[in-house]
């Protein structure tokens, strides 16, 4: 008989298309009375547009989220959140939007409610990330995670289809990853197939039509799926890689994850063999073999994303000095993590080479 842990996180979840009508409802049930709204400068129309919903529950409207979540940014924030006398923040956007008011929450405990725009899945996980003198550090803590969650396709229709492409297979990265994370069990591994197999038949469907609502909807249930797999279990090679390129070298969040995942679970296929026949049957591919890292590779090139991470603006130069960050205290891992294998792994992905 199987033994297991499973965590449920504590977080209410509101999906429909246009769902974002019950946001003041949510902000009501959480006792909050003044929601400090937060964007990134490109998405300041759709800020401005909640904090008109909200009347005089809105304290205000702080626009400067930045990817990766620097800690400058993070301060500037915080100190807006007390100045304004805000009880509770109001993310619209993704991960770096989400990523900020994490970063007000950790200081201060600061109820988030989030209206992801994007596929990152960060609003189901206590893990937050800030980035500081060019290294992005990651942790967990209950106070960052997401009191309520709004999901709303309709909102997602501006997605573009390449950074929709690009923000999916992140989610799917989240989901691959929690099937051989040490603490999975059979509950988080049933919630991220089911993830990945919404994105699978999602993001072509978005893809061949940006305005389809119901593949919108299928994409954001995706997200919502492998994000809640992830923050129910721990991070592995992946994500310390991603966080390491993006924090040190200012890449792409989704880009990056998106090149790299290929090559990470080609650097585990021995390692995990039952989990890469999940993925890859979640994929769309053989069950009955374990080339995951093959069905991830051509799903990214069918749907047009970028392959290397030279096209992401990388320098060459820069592999060694990841290959050092990212066997500086690794995540656990089912192969063991050795820097002479990731720097080839690292090489495999500056150059976009097929996973063979």
């Amino acid at each position: 008989m199987i033994s297991f842990v499973h965590s449920v996180l504590p977080s209410r979840v509101v999906f429909g298309a246009g769902a974002l009508e019950h946001l003041e409802r949510e902000i009501a049930l959480l006792g909050a009375e003044r929601a400090l709204v937060l964007s990134t400068p490109g998405q300041q129309a759709l800020a401005a547009d909640v904090a008109r919903r909200l009347g005089p529950r809105c304290a205000g409207v702080f626009a400067k989220a930045r990817m990766h979540v620097p800690i400058e940014s993070a301060r500037e924030a915080s100190a807006e959140a007390r100045r304004l006398g805000a009880d509770c923040a109001v993310a619209i956007g993704g991960g770096s939007t989400i990523g900020l008011a994490k970063a007000i929450a950790l200081e201060s405990a600061l109820a988030i409610i989030a209206i992801p725009t994007t596929y990152s899945g960060s609003e189901m996980t206590p893990i937050y990330g800030i980035t500081e003198a060019g290294l992005k550090k990651t942790g967990r803590d209950a106070r960052v995670l997401p009191r309520t969650v709004i999901y709303d396709p309709q909102l997602t229709l501006a997605l573009p289809a390449a950074v929709s492409v690009t923000s999916g297979i992140n989610a799917i990265a989240h989901a691959a990853e929690a099937l051989y994370a040490p603490d999975a069990n059979p509950i988080t591994s049933l919630i991220a197939e089911e993830g990945m197999r919404a994105l699978a038949r999602g993001l072509p469907a978005v893809k061949r039509d940006p305005g389809d609502v119901e593949a919108r909807g299928n994409c954001l249930y995706g997200a919502w799926l492998c994000g809640t797999a992830l923050g129910a279990v721990g991070m592995s090679l992946h994500h310390k890689l991603c966080h390491t390129l993006g924090g040190t070298f200012n890449l792409p969040h989704a880009e990056t994850h998106t090149v790299v995942l290929p090559h990470a679970l080609a650097y585990n296929r021995e390692a995990a063999g039952a989990a890469m026949g999940r993925i890859a049957a979640a994929l769309g591919g053989d069950g009955g073999g374990s080339d995951a890292a093959g069905a991830v590779f051509d799903l990214a090139q069918r749907l047009g994303a970028p392959l290397s991470l030279k096209e992401l603006g990388m320098p060459a130069e820069g592999i060694e000095r990841a290959a050092e960050l990212a066997t500086q205290t690794p995540y656990s891992n089912p192969r063991p993590v050795e820097r002479g294998a990731i720097r080839e792994l690292l090489q495999h992905a500056y150059a976009g080479r097929r996973p063979g």
